[in-house]
């Protein structure tokens, strides 16, 4: 279904594309082979710049990556127009420039209908992509608040314990056993850890086999450790994207 509508999206853009062309240089056949080439510069540069260059870049606060990155792609991309240019003087014109329409030949306009179309879809795109960061940030404001009404019940030395969520600082696993600890205390627990991780709250992120650490406490994080409530904890290879990404997210909203 994505596919279809993004087919959906670029054929409209080439409908639109060789009516405003074709109007001005009054030939619609020739006016459909130079948008044939030049909608795949548009099409690349939109892609590279909507799907790599904000989400990593942009989003995450890298601004002077982006600054550098997105300076590169307009001048490979006015290199391709320079190429377009190029293909329609021969193949459109049959090497007669005077043959072509000056708005054809406008670099100007040429970058100004690229630039349009991408920035256009650039903040339709990232428009959407903060309401759904917004989203997530609402729903772990959501979630924090409800640590502070939730328990889990656990059993330890033969007794069924009581724990507040919000007490919860990380869990840490011992095999068969679990150790749960909380601000004042640490309560061994014969379960495994991942019927924890299937019970408590999105606010609680599996950074590791052996720890699940409440984001409440998390102070400061980095590729491949973090520091929860003074004590320093390893984030594996395997849970590290889906960590870091709840993280950032939730550092956002803590600073927002």
């Amino acid at each position: 279904m994505r596919t279809v509508k993004h087919v959906l999206f670029w054929f409209i853009v080439a409908i639109v594309l060789v009516a405003g062309f074709g109007s001005g240089y009054k030939d619609y056949g020739k006016t459909f082979y130079f948008v044939s080439f030049l909608l795949p510069v548009a099409i690349a540069t939109s892609y590279f710049f909507n799907y790599f260059l904000v989400p990593r870049y942009l989003l995450t606060g890298r601004f002077f990556r982006f600054s550098i990155y997105t300076l590169y792609t307009i001048i490979v991309s006015l290199f391709l127009k320079m190429v377009v240019i190029t293909l329609s003087f021969v193949i459109l014109a049959n090497y007669n420039y005077g043959d072509l329409d000056p708005f054809m030949t406008n670099i100007f306009v040429l970058a100004v209908t690229i630039y349009l179309i991408v920035f256009a879809k650039a903040f339709v795109l990232t428009y959407r992509r903060l309401n759904e960061q917004e989203g997530v940030k609402n729903r772990l404001i959501e979630e924090k608040e409800a640590l502070k009404m939730e328990f889990i019940t656990v059993r330890s030395n033969r007794k069924n314990r009581q724990i507040a969520l919000e007490d919860i600082i990380y869990l840490e696993s011992l095999g068969d056993y679990v150790k749960i600890h909380i601000k004042d205390d640490v309560i061994t627990t014969k379960e495994n850890i991942s019927h924890f991780e299937s019970i408590l709250s999105e606010y609680f992120i599996r950074i590791h086999r052996s720890f699940i650490v409440n984001q409440t406490f998390v102070t400061f994080f980095k590729s491949n450790e973090l520091l929860v409530n003074g004590t320093s904890l390893p984030i594996s290879r395997s849970y590290k994207t889906q960590a870091l990404d709840l993280l950032k997210v939730n550092d956002v909203s803590q600073n927002s």
